[in-house]
């Protein structure tokens, strides 16, 4: 996983991507993880804007669309597409600055 830059004291709710690139593709059998708020209460999921019956904090993707989650007191992540797509070109799933170096994959 990763973790995102944020202000200092900020919660907000984030959905990290296993393996850790993007765009995420079906066929590297993506795990999403909704963390939040520490506080009890149910993740609800989102598959293409609508509210998507999925159990859990985590689970491995089988059909394309674009995932958000939601964690009481953190509201809702930022979306995550997931792609079924032939021929990618992949960067790390993490924050990136001006300056860094970065690997690039080109999948097909």
């Amino acid at each position: 996983g990763w973790c995102p830059l944020s202000p200092t004291g900020a919660q907000t709710t984030q959905l990290l991507v296993e393996p850790p690139w993007r765009p995420a593709v079906l066929w590297d059998r993506v795990t999403l993880t909704c963390q939040g708020s520490r506080t009890a209460g149910a993740t609800t999921w989102y598959k293409d804007g609508q509210r998507w019956e999925q159990k859990g904090s985590n689970f491995t993707v089988t059909e394309n669309g674009t995932y958000n989650c939601e964690r009481p007191g953190t509201g809702r992540s930022p979306p995550v597409r997931v792609l079924n797509d032939r021929l990618v070109l992949q960067v790390p799933a993490r924050p990136l600055l001006e300056g860094d170096t970065v690997t690039l994959r080109c999948r097909a």
